[in-house]
Parts: C-alpha cells; sequence; structure tokens
C-alpha cells in the first residue's frame, strides 16, 4: 500500500558557515589547508501534526543555524581520522600528518567525531546534531532527515538521517 509523504525543505542565505579543512585520502595523500563558504539545506520527511505541518519552518531554521553557526569562522579537524594526530595542547591544537605539522589556537578550533572533513561526513555530523536537538528539545522524531552540504557551487553531498 502507498503511503502519502509530506516533506518541509529549507534553505536560508544564512545557513552558510566559512571555514578551513583539508582531507587526507587514498592512503597517503593529504590536501593543502584550503577553505569554503558551505552552504546548507535542510529536508525532513514526516506525517502531519495536528498543526497540519510536518516542523514548523521557523524552528527548523532556527535549530540549523545554531549549528552551522558553530562551525562558521573555525579550521575543522577530524578526530576519528587514523592519519592524523592531533592533540589538544592548552590553548592549542597540534596537527600531525607525515611530516607535515600546524598548529592552531584551540578556540579557532571544531574537533569533529569524524574521520575525514569531507562534505559528507560534515553533512552527517550536521544531521546528527539536528536529530538530536530535534529529540531532546522538541520531543520530535522525522521519519527521515535529509542534510546537503554545498561546498562549492554546483557540488555538494548529502546524508540521509533515519531514524533507528
Amino acid at each position: 500500500m502507498k503511503r502519502n509523504r509530506y516533506k518541509v525543505h529549507v534553505t536560508k542565505d544564512y545557513l552558510v558557515f566559512c571555514c578551513a579543512h583539508f582531507i587526507t585520502y587514498d592512503g597517503d595523500q593529504c590536501e593543502k589547508l584550503h577553505g569554503h563558504n558551505y552552504r546548507v539545506a535542510v529536508e525532513i520527511e514526516g506525517d502531519l501534526d495536528e498543526n497540519h505541518y510536518v516542523f514548523d519552518f521557523v524552528t527548523l531554521k532556527n535549530r540549523t543555524r545554531a549549528i552551522v553557526d558553530e562551525l562558521d569562522h573555525h579550521m575543522l579537524l577530524a578526530m576519528k581520522n587514523p592519519q592524523l594526530v592531533v592533540e589538544e595542547d592548552g590553548n592549542r591544537v597540534h596537527v600531525r600528518y607525515r611530516d607535515r605539522e600546524w598548529m592552531f589556537p584551540r578556540s579557532d578550533c571544531i574537533l569533529l567525531p569524524i574521520e575525514n572533513t569531507t562534505a559528507e561526513r560534515v553533512a552527517w555530523y550536521i544531521a546528527d546534531r539536528l536529530a538530536t536537538v530535534l529529540r531532546e528539545q522538541h520531543q520530535y522524531t522525522p521519519d527521515l532527515l535529509r542534510v546537503e552540504v554545498e561546498e562549492t557551487f554546483g557540488q555538494s553531498a548529502t546524508f540521509e538521517w533515519v531514524p533507528g
């Protein structure tokens, strides 16, 4: 039996974040430090509530914006990357990849629980955080939560979070 589906989609000019990162790849490669102006879009699928909407647009935009704002103007570092050594040293973060080293002020870094700072894993991070906020602060679990992170015009990655 086919089930009707509803979804809400938000993307705004303020759902953007500018940050620096680098990724490791192919087992022995590491990009140069660089940055992007990322854009985020969020979509939620679910049944209609007593107000006849899936989820309030304003609340969804505000919750997404809070997460995006935390990332803005920071250095993103992947804490689960086996190719990197990331160590906090007081108010500094020391990062090593083979013979390359970087030192960043701790307050300029976001230490992410991911394997690499690809757009795919950043989309997962945002979706995971947003799903937690929706569940804990609004007692709401969507049927599907989709987060798209656009790294540059025409180049994006999407993660779909499904409860389970």
